[in-house]
Formats: C-alpha cells, sequence, structure tokens
C-alpha cells in the first residue's frame, strides 16, 4: 500500500459538456410564497446558473486544490485519494481531519493552513499539526464507478488503517463533523488505542426524543430543536436512505439539479440568517458542487445514509467512547443536544465550548474559531 503523488485534472471536454447542459437548463416555475420556503429559490438559481456558466472558473479551484500535497493508494478496494500536510512546529501531532455530506476536503481550504502552520497566523508552532484529510470513499477524489460502497463503520475502519499502516502514524488525533463527527467517535471506540481524542462539531448521537430526560433548559431548546428537525428537515436524508439509486440518476444527469440539492442544505445549515451568500462565496459553493459533479459521486455519497438506515448505529446502544472528547457547539447547528446527553456516550468530555457563531459546515463559515478550539483542546494531550 505504497502512496503515489496524485493531481486531479479534469478533461477539458467534460468542461464543455458541464457548460452546455448549463446552457439548455429547463427550470421550474416558482411555488408560490416567500422565496426558499418550498426549497430552492428560482431566482437565486438563475443567478448561480449564470455565475455557473460566465464566470466561474473551474481550473483555479482546481489548481488551488493541487496546490496542497495530495496522494493516492489502494486501500480497502479502492483508491482512496488524501491531502497530507506536514505541520511547521517542533513536534507536529498527527490530525485525520473527516468531511462529511454534502462537503468535501473543498471544506478544509482555510482550515488546514491554520492547523498546519498556526504561527503563520499568529498561533504557537506548538499547537501545529500534520494534517492528513481524506476524501471520503465514495465521495469525490475517491470515487470510481462500481466500486464498492462504504458505511461509516467502513470508512473508519480504513482510515485507521491509512493512518497506521499506510502512513505509519501510530497514534493520532481526530476532527469531524456531519458524518466526520461519526467517524471520528468510531474511531474513538473501536480503534481507541490508536486515537489519542475526538474532537466534534456535532453530535453524533441517536436523535430520538424519547432518549431525553432531563428538563432544564439545554434539554427544552434540544427538543423543539429537534422535534422541528424530524418534521421539517429530513426527507434528504429519508430518500438517500431508502432510494438513492433513483435519486442518483436525476442529480448525475442534471447540474442544475445537483446544485439546487446541495444548495438548499448549505443555506439551511448555515449562520447566515437566510443569505447563503453572506456565508460562502458564490465559487466556494460551485468548487464543491462542482467536485460532485466531474466525478459523478453524488450516488455512491448517499451510502452512508443507507447503510445507518439499514444497520446498527456506529456507536451501538450499550457502548460508549472513552477516549478523551471535544466538543464546539455552532449555534446554527442542525441540532445541539445538551452535554448531558452527550456524556451517555461520551465518557471523557474534556472540554465544551459554546461558539458565538457559525453553522453545520464550521471549518469554511469559523475556520479561525475552530481551528483555534481543535488547538485547545488537544494542547494538553499532546504530552500523551
Amino acid at each position: 500500500m505504497t502512496p503515489t503523488p496524485f493531481q486531479l485534472h479534469v478533461p477539458e471536454a467534460a468542461i464543455t459538456d458541464l457548460r452546455e447542459r448549463l446552457a439548455r437548463t429547463r427550470l421550474p416555475d416558482q411555488a408560490p410564497g416567500e422565496p426558499w420556503a418550498y426549497g430552492t429559490d428560482l431566482a437565486w438559481m438563475r443567478g448561480l446558473i449564470a455565475h455557473w456558466l460566465h464566470e466561474f472558473d473551474w481550473r483555479a479551484q482546481e489548481a488551488r486544490l493541487n496546490a496542497w500535497p495530495l496522494f493516492s493508494v489502494p486501500l480497502a478496494g479502492i483508491d482512496l485519494r488524501y491531502l497530507h500536510v506536514p505541520g511547521v512546529g517542533p513536534r507536529p501531532m498527527p490530525l485525520l481531519l473527516s468531511h462529511g455530506w454534502p462537503g468535501s476536503i473543498f471544506e478544509f481550504m482555510d482550515l488546514i493552513p491554520r492547523l498546519a502552520d498556526p504561527a503563520r497566523f499568529g498561533g504557537d508552532p506548538a499547537d501545529a499539526f500534520t494534517v492528513v484529510a481524506p476524501s471520503l470513499p465514495g465521495y469525490g477524489l475517491s470515487f470510481a464507478p462500481g466500486q464498492p460502497r462504504f458505511s461509516v463503520e467502513q470508512i473508519a475502519d480504513a482510515f485507521a488503517s491509512l493512518m497506521s499502516q499506510t502512513l505509519g502514524y501510530r497514534r493520532f488525533a481526530t476532527q469531524g463533523g456531519d458524518w466526520g463527527a461519526s467517524i471520528s467517535a468510531r474511531l474513538g471506540l473501536v480503534h481507541a488505542e490508536r486515537t489519542i481524542g475526538v474532537h466534534l462539531n456535532l453530535l453524533p448521537l441517536r436523535r430520538d426524543p424519547a432518549a431525553l430526560v432531563d428538563d432544564d433548559d439545554a434539554a427544552r431548546r434540544y427538543r423543539i430543536d429537534l422535534d422541528r428537525w424530524l418534521s421539517e428537515e429530513t426527507g434528504y436524508s429519508t430518500q438517500q436512505g431508502t432510494r438513492p439509486q433513483t435519486l442518483a440518476f436525476a442529480l448525475t444527469d442534471s447540474p442544475v439539479g445537483l446544485a439546487a440539492w446541495i444548495v438548499e442544505k448549505m443555506r439551511a445549515w448555515s449562520d447566515c440568517n437566510g443569505d447563503i451568500e453572506s456565508a460562502f462565496s458564490k465559487d466556494e459553493i460551485l468548487a464543491n458542487v462542482s467536485l460532485y459533479w466531474f466525478t459523478g459521486a453524488i450516488g455512491s455519497s448517499f451510502w452512508p445514509y443507507y447503510a445507518r438506515q439499514h444497520g446498527p448505529w456506529p456507536i451501538p446502544d450499550g457502548e460508549t467512547v472513552g477516549v478523551p472528547m471535544g466538543y464546539c457547539e455552532f449555534p446554527k447547528e442542525i441540532v445541539r443536544p445538551p452535554r448531558s446527553l452527550a456524556a451517555r456516550t461520551f465518557t471523557d468530555i474534556r472540554r465544551w465550548s459554546v461558539m458565538p457563531a457559525g453553522g453545520h459546515f464550521a471549518a469554511m463559515e469559523e475556520p479561525e474559531a475552530l481551528a483555534a478550539e481543535i488547538r485547545a483542546f488537544y494542547r494538553p494531550l499532546r504530552a500523551d
């Protein structure tokens, strides 16, 4: 399993095909009522399509990604691609950084330098990390048609192999949100001897109202948020978790359909007060969407939803994660369970920080704040 350098290069014919498809887009009408009330807004999408067609520069985004040390290694039956960025400091700690859905390694472009070279941003070089950021199996760079599909449990095992066997890190730190949070927690459970700690910006707990027995302010707030989430925000996961192949036909064939599916989540789950461009630029949005488009990976990216819906929870009932855990609660995260509930799964919570701003895509929305929290959590664990 020898890694080899990798560079992403989308054929020019694929870029031409995308532009031709964008130019031929057939749009729906706008449902009555307020913009975004029933999903992605027509007027806003017209602007995004125009930007994608006439102004967006994929080659610039491709070069931005290729500027990092990118590698490929045959692992777990696929070619796993990952960034491997050496830390700049006296003793960099290896850190596995895992993204989720509908994200990609593009999420980490502003976070990685703050972790690998903190002194460049006014921090302490002693806090440096050597960052390993894989493209999740079945996502973007780590996808090829017909390859095996991966559950969270299988991804965690593959990443443990990448870090320990391929890269030679006896122990390593973990960080993640969305599926990356579940992957990190799973590593802390089944590969505890290798895991220095688990840092999360989403709590991967079962979303079961019956599990909430406390009746303090945090529990009441969570119950309200959870009720809304279960009634209004879970349609996407039900579809992706039950009939992923059917949805894949539409989103693999229509770039605008793909963008609308992803954009609606980026707006709904971010701290943008309804204005998505206050959180992300059009270029940031389209870099992520375009990676899904050019790699054809949207269908396989649904698989963790299917595996979770048809299999056990990654942290089985009655089991707990005992390695040190840290958590950032961003105010516009999709759900924010209280600490009392988290403590039933994570038995060694070392840091619990309530953040002033940010949402589900914290690495993009608040990279400086998230980097500072990751550094602070792992600082006392460096001596272990």
